[in-house]
């Protein structure tokens, strides 16, 4: 389980100053559950990852994972990470970049099943040069869920996707996140991306930012289409929680 409560977060602004991205931000993802988050361009939900991975420390209040408080970049249990970004090295095949995530007691497991799912079984030995961006998102998809996770950030995975892949990309994290499951939490602007995934969708105001809103989404993933989207995106819109200007 995740709990965040960050009473306020200051950056050093260029002119001297400060600026507050986060105030009063408090939220907590129950065990093995989805939780989106969107909010308006530039309001602090990247931040927000940040500090729950450990790479910002200048925030007042307590960020807990599985019961135990985050302190330097390390929590009570295993924490991988997907990014805007691959970040894959460019010297190492697919596999070996995989394998370079895991821990020495997990470095000999199969990963055959894994990219199976992922449909990375006949590009395990090539290299990031040889892969398109949507294979590389996917070795991104292994790399975490290869790590076994016990929370899973997930930063705009499939950003600047177009349409078609972002959309396989995203059945093929549902299937493998519903195999594996883990506490996950994703940052999208995308809120059909969010309604398809998530248990829940927490919703952010400008900077500082804090939740204003939050909705369940239920009813089985398998069986959400694009009507289904459609419905609660209109019920969402219509209750003033999001509007697609964002």
């Amino acid at each position: 389980m995740l709990e965040v409560d960050i009473k306020s977060m200051l950056f050093q602004s260029s002119d001297g100053g400060t600026l507050e991205a986060l105030r009063d931000l408090k939220f907590r993802c129950e065990s093995n559950s989805f939780t989106s988050i969107v909010g308006p361009s530039g309001c602090g939900k990247t931040t927000t990852l940040r500090c729950i991975l450990g790479l910002e420390s200048g925030y007042q209040g307590a960020i807990t994972v599985s019961g135990q408080a985050l302190m330097s970049g390390s929590t009570g249990g295993k924490v991988s990470a997907v990014f805007q970004e691959p970040l894959i090295l460019p010297w190492r095949t697919v596999e070996k970049n995989v394998r370079l995530a895991m821990s020495s007691s997990d470095s000999s497991d199969d990963l055959d099943e894994l990219f199976s799912e992922l449909g990375l079984m006949d590009h395990r030995d090539f290299y990031p040069a040889e892969l398109s961006l949507g294979l590389a998102r996917r070795v991104g998809l292994a790399r975490a869920f290869a790590v076994k996770p016990e929370l899973l950030i997930l930063d705009e995975p499939f950003v600047s996707l177009d349409d078609e892949t972002a959309g396989r990309l995203r059945q093929l994290l549902r299937q493998v996140w519903s195999a594996r499951a883990c506490t996950a939490l994703m940052v999208t602007h995308n809120l059909r991306e969010a309604i398809e995934l998530s248990d829940r969708i927490l919703f952010y105001s400008s900077a500082p930012s804090r939740v204003v809103a939050q909705f369940d989404v239920t009813g089985a993933r398998e069986h959400r289409d694009r009507a289904f989207i459609d419905a609660v995106r209109d019920e969402i819109e219509a209750a003033g929680l999001y509007h697609r200007s964002r």
